[in-house]
């Protein structure tokens, strides 16, 4: 009991000094959530950038001639302690220097699910939960689209793991151009720890269908400087570059406590 409080404290203290700034996220793969969930007790530290690659505004809310750059930082922690079952929960910031969008600046996420084989022989691992729990409004990148999702995942010999589901969210904030709700899509994605190089290196590509501000096809590259410490590098391009702004360089740093 006295470690879950100490583990509880760690996040408020995390969560109070964050607050108005940046954004956490489900375990991901680059954008799409992921079968993944921290283990019971372990608290998990992301700071993701989302750099525009070139291009002028897409967003007549604004007067600059360049799309924002997005920030996103925040905590996760799992919160059960059984093998077959397991969650985490967490808070979650975003800021990219918009009216529109800092005005709503706090949101968050939670994921159940169980691991391959936990089930049964060969069974896959299975997620569902909820992410960028806010205030719905009609924005870009993350702010209160409400999204529900969930996935299946298998890993199969030299190929990798493959993961597949899909996801529902707020109408008003996944929206297309011609202002028609589309606020469902599928998500998919391919990830691999490339031993034969390095079990440091992974790779992996997800897509997010739906022509809304979420829609994208992603990949990139991730390095494990330690057990607990990694870097993502990846690139995102957007189904509805109207609604999500251009395209973007995106670098994640993930740090897991202890």
């Amino acid at each position: 009991m006295k470690k879950l409080i100490k583990m509880a404290a760690a996040v408020v203290t995390l969560v109070g000094s964050f607050s108005g700034m940046a954004l956490a996220t489900p375990s991901t793969q680059i954008w799409i959530p992921s079968t993944d969930i921290q283990p019971y007790m372990t608290l998990h530290l992301n700071f993701d950038t989302y750099i525009r690659a070139t291009g002028t505004s897409s967003w007549p809310e604004l007067s600059s001639n360049r799309d924002p750059n997005t920030i996103m930082m925040g905590p996760t922690v799992g919160i059960l302690p059984f093998e077959k079952i397991q969650a985490e929960v967490g808070f979650d910031f975003l800021v990219n220097g918009t009216d529109f969008n800092d005005s709503y600046p706090f949101m968050g996420h939670f994921k159940v699910g169980t691991p391959e084989d936990s089930l049964f022989k060969y069974s896959p691992a299975l997620a569902v939960g909820m992410y960028n729990i806010g205030n719905t409004h009609k924005a870009t990148l993350t702010s209160g689209t409400n999204i529900v999702y969930g996935l299946a995942a298998k890993t199969l010999p030299i190929v990798g793991r493959i993961s597949a589901g899909g996801y529902t969210g707020s109408e008003t904030s996944l929206s297309s151009n011609s202002n028609s709700p589309q606020s469902a899509g599928v998500l998919l994605s391919w990830d691999r720890t490339m031993s034969e190089i390095s079990d440091k290196l992974w790779l992996a590509v997800d897509y997010m269908g739906g022509n809304n501000c979420m829609g994208a096809f992603s990949f990139g590259a991730a390095w494990a400087f330690s057990k607990n410490v990694s870097v993502i590098a990846g690139y995102d391009i957007y189904n509805q570059r109207s609604l999500a702004g251009s395209n973007t360089l995106t670098f994640q740093v993930d740090i897991n406590f202890p």
